[in-house]
């Protein structure tokens, strides 16, 4: 059994990680956010093999997890949401699909370029 100064001990230690994770979240740093995963990993391997503590005291790991998890489910949103912006607009570069007079599809092949554009 655990004695209790370390379960305090383990539940700083996770207050201090989400609070890492959180600026990480806030400043978009994707590395430090994988850097911390393994060790929040850890913290809660060993918070579920410790004695329980309080409820008030998970409370608080609890809005914080919860804040960060909202942040982090928005981010990948954000992050999909480019990947796919980016992914359309490299297809129009290479085609444009557009219609003829008579409302046809038609397929216009833009120009493949593999060169870099200096500008001044």
């Amino acid at each position: 059994m655990m004695p209790q100064h370390n379960s305090n001990s383990l539940i700083s230690q996770i207050h201090t990680l989400l609070e890492k994770e959180h600026k990480a979240l806030v400043s978009g740093d994707l590395d430090a956010l994988v850097k911390l995963l393994d060790q929040k990993q850890a913290l809660v391997t060993a918070l579920n093999a410790s004695p329980l503590p309080d409820v008030s005291t998970l409370r608080g790991l609890q809005t914080k997890a919860i804040r960060n998890q909202a942040m982090l489910e928005s981010a990948t949103r954000g992050i999909k949401s480019v990947s796919t912006r980016l992914a359309t607009l490299q297809k129009v570069r290479k085609s444009l699909e557009s219609y003829d007079a008579s409302g046809k599809k038609k397929t216009i092949l833009g120009s493949q370029k593999n060169t870099l554009e200096k500008r001044a």
